[in-house]
């Protein structure tokens, strides 16, 4: 696998930096190279903020830096206007479909709505909805397995929102899952 490239952005409060460190902590249990580069704005909790993960199978990574996105997670539209001109054409955006209007900038992408706020919602809390987001990504990205995934998800989590958390990575998964056989037999 060469380099790739994933960039998840939304706004603070929402688990965004947690996502990524989730993604890049399961990247590294596969054995590839990794950084994990979070951002977020001066206003902290409420302003936009973004999680840049880069992984690499053949060689050490010489620059944190997301420069053309492979994947693009946006979780907010102010994050969504900010990044879509980092995602690479032919690349892939999931965007949670409650949150986030897209316009002509994403035509070039292979776009997955996921209504991920809302599903945290119907699971017991919004605020798993960045977990959500990371089932969707590992059921539509397929580069990094369910089950180590799912470890890393439970090494991110503490105590009593571990089970909370789990439901909300299985539903957003299946959910991933349904919306890329529906791409191969659409």
């Amino acid at each position: 696998m060469p380099r790739i490239e994933i960039l998840i952005s939304g706004y603070g409060g929402q688990g965004i930096l947690l996502a990524g460190w989730i993604i890049g902590n399961a990247a590294m249990h596969n054995g590839y190279h990794v950084t994990y580069l979070p951002s977020y704005g001066p206003e902290a909790r409420g302003g936009k903020c973004a999680s840049r993960v880069v992984i690499d199978a053949e060689r050490e990574i010489d620059c944190p830096l997301v420069r053309r996105a492979d994947y693009l997670i946006v979780m907010y539209q102010e994050a969504y206007n900010s990044y879509i001109g980092l995602l690479k054409p032919g690349g892939v955006l999931i965007y949670d479909s409650g949150l986030v209007n897209l316009d002509d900038r994403a035509k070039k992408a292979e776009v997955y709505a996921v209504p991920a706020t809302r599903m945290a919602e119907e699971i017991g809390r919004r605020i798993v909805a960045n977990i959500v987001m990371v089932g969707a990504f590992t059921a539509i990205s397929n580069l990094i397995d369910k089950e180590t995934m799912r470890k890393s998800v439970m090494e991110g989590i503490r105590g009593r929102y571990v089970d909370l958390n789990m439901r909300a990575f299985e539903a957003g998964y299946e959910y991933g899952k349904k919306l890329v056989e529906g791409k191969r037999n659409g």
